[in-house]
């Protein structure tokens, strides 16, 4: 990976966190992005000191709101000339219905908002940095979910669970619709399930209630260095080159739900989330 350009969300914590050590290690040139600066700075510390690298920098950004992540996106690519891996791991789940000052739910806009805007205002230099790798993590509580196109922020009935369920199930859509569309671009999409992981997740819920039945889980849970294996291998190994529109999990391809397959509602969509950000329905890739 050396000479080679990641970009990892969520990388202050968590997967996203040994994501960036292990890229780091293989000699990559690292940017990961938190919420909080203070946070960012000590993961930026850590990371550094177990890769061996110094060529790990922080981008602090709220990834629910959408015009910052276009703002920090036409920022990222006027100050560096190529990106070979995008890595979408920013991901929340909240007790509480909430609507961001845009007026989208804030687990649709974090876990499946932010990865369609940041992917496609990123593509013309992951286009032009080709062969490079969009890296989408989902969860398999994908399954659980459902698409109601008329009522994709859940307005009626919310529940946290079920909303991280969708969110999770648009977001592995999105990547086979995103791996369809890239044909021929030599711009790989792929999903990984890290599985049940002992990380931050919860957290900032709002509920104690929930943080604390998230902590309690902790001896059943597989370590975040061993989850980030996965992500690694997909980000970075010559048997993944040219495999796009797959699914991994402990380091193997694996199916996922039968919806997350149907591509009619893959693409029904990915115009209603385009037209829901005011984004084109077709990709610009210059």
């Amino acid at each position: 990976m050396a000479g080679k350009l990641c970009l990892v969300t969520g990388g202050t914590s968590g997967i996203g966190k040994e994501v960036a050590i292990g890229l780091a290690r293989l000699g990559a040139k690292l940017i990961v992005v938190g919420l909080r600066p203070e946070r960012g700075g000590l993961a930026l510390e850590e990371i550094t000191r177990r890769s061996g690298s110094k060529e790990v920098s922080l981008e602090t950004l709220d990834l629910t709101l959408m015009g910052s992540v276009r703002q920090f996106a036409e920022r990222f690519v006027s100050e560096h000339p190529r990106l070979d891996v995008l890595v979408n791991d920013a991901g929340g789940v909240f007790s509480k219905r909430q609507t961001t000052p845009e007026g989208f739910e804030r687990t649709l806009a974090l876990d499946y908002l932010a990865p369609f805007v940041l992917s496609r205002e990123l593509l013309p230099l992951l286009v032009s940095s080709s062969p490079s790798r969009i890296i989408n993590v989902g969860s398999g509580e994908h399954a659980g979910g459902r698409i109601d196109l008329e009522d994709m922020q859940m307005a009626q009935g919310y529940a946290s669970r079920r909303a991280y369920s969708n969110a999770k199930l648009m977001l592995t859509m999105f990547t086979y619709e995103l791996a369809r569309r890239l044909a021929g671009a030599d711009v790989t999409a792929n999903l990984v399930q890290p599985g049940f992981v002992a990380t931050n997740l919860g957290r900032d819920s709002g509920s104690r209630l929930l943080w604390a039945s998230f902590r309690m889980m902790r001896p059943f849970q597989t370590s975040p260095q061993k989850a980030a294996e996965t992500l690694v291998y997909v980000a970075s190994s010559k048997e993944v080159q040219g495999v796009t529109g797959k699914c991994y999990s402990k380091m193997r391809e694996i199916e996922t739900s039968k919806t997350s397959h149907d591509r009619e509602l893959q693409t029904r969509l990915w115009e209603t989330t385009s037209r829901l950000l005011g984004l084109p329905v077709e990709l610009s890739l210059g």
